[in-house]
């Protein structure tokens, strides 16, 4: 178990790095928002590039744990959108607690988690739940968004306004512009492959950073009720239901269960962060579920990891 340890509470201290930056005077008023910016137009588009564009699909053919995953994913992300739509009316905001529910921090803790605790077998495994989650469920998020933040009007006009922003959206591009050169390109050479790694290795640290700048300025304006329900979904529902696919739909053997399972027991990522800081939505939220989530998953994790490895 001192592996859960080395590898999530490191994700903490950079949380509590960035707050500290922020109360101390180290990071300025503008600190978190121009990390942020970093983080949207350089670091993760480079990061979601380099995976679509490095990707094996002959190592990514799994169905059943796909499948498994991404309903996890799916049924978290649609129940949450819809019972907080019911209750505020707004769309974008619903579809961003959609990800703090169901966005997991595969890209920074799953990889070298399943590393520690399934060998290096898992690591394809982890690349689809990672194409998954930053390509597929957060392209759906901006999406609804987008759809969210339009004014009302003519159907067709609206869509043609999403459509423009989302192929404006740099965190789309990256996925997009990775399958295509995968596709159509030769494999990356090692230069570029590495100016790459190096872009993508700064996003989720100085999201992080910037994320503990962001709490040292909120100072605990936290909807503790809402809080609560949306991290219950994310460490509770979301590793319930990718269980009972993997197990009772799927099939999957006791491996591909563990690892489908683990990955979405993650506490929520730094996208819904950067997306609400992007389109200038409430942070606090997002911002509290990251932090919550992160503490409460050290436990939850290590007793996952537990009874899967007996």
């Amino acid at each position: 178990m001192n592996v859960l340890f080395s590898v999530v509470l490191p994700i903490f201290a950079l949380v509590g790095a960035g707050w500290a930056a922020r109360r101390y005077g180290f990071l300025g008023p503008s600190g978190a928002r121009e990390l942020n910016h970093f983080v949207i137009y350089l670091g993760m588009p480079a990061l979601l590039f380099q995976i679509m564009a490095n990707a094996s699909w002959h190592d990514l053919n799994q169905p059943g744990f796909t499948m498994a995953f991404a309903l996890g994913c799916a049924v978290t992300f649609a129940l949450t959108v819809i019972i907080r739509y019911l209750k505020t009316k707004q769309l974008a905001d619903a579809s961003l607690d959609g990800l703090n529910g169901g966005y997991a921090n595969v890209g920074f803790i799953g990889f070298p988690l399943c590393m520690a605790a399934f060998g290096a077998q898992s690591l394809p495994l982890v690349t689809i739940t990672a194409i998954l989650t930053v390509s597929i469920l957060f392209g759906i998020a901006v999406l609804l968004v987008e759809i969210g933040l339009q004014p009302k009007g003519n159907l067709f006009g609206i869509m043609g306004k999403v459509m423009l922003s989302l192929a404006k959206n740099p965190m789309l591009l990256g996925p997009v512009l990775g399958v295509l050169y995968a596709e159509f390109a030769p494999p990356l050479a090692e230069g570029p492959n590495r100016f790459l790694s190096l872009l993508a290795g700064a996003a989720s640290p100085c999201a992080l950073v910037s994320l503990g700048a962001f709490i040292g300025d909120a100072k605990g304006r936290f909807d503790w009720s809402h809080l609560s329900f949306l991290v219950a979904f994310k460490l509770a529902l979301q590793p319930a239901i990718t269980w009972f696919a993997a197990l009772y739909i799927f099939h999957l053997s006791h491996e591909l269960t563990a690892i489908a399972v683990v990955v979405s027991a993650l506490p929520t990522g730094t996208g819904p962060y950067i997306l609400a800081n992007l389109y200038n939505r409430d942070a606090d939220t997002t911002a509290g579920s990251i932090l919550i989530s992160t503490m409460l998953s050290i436990v939850t994790i290590a007793v996952l990891v537990s009874l899967f490895k007996t």
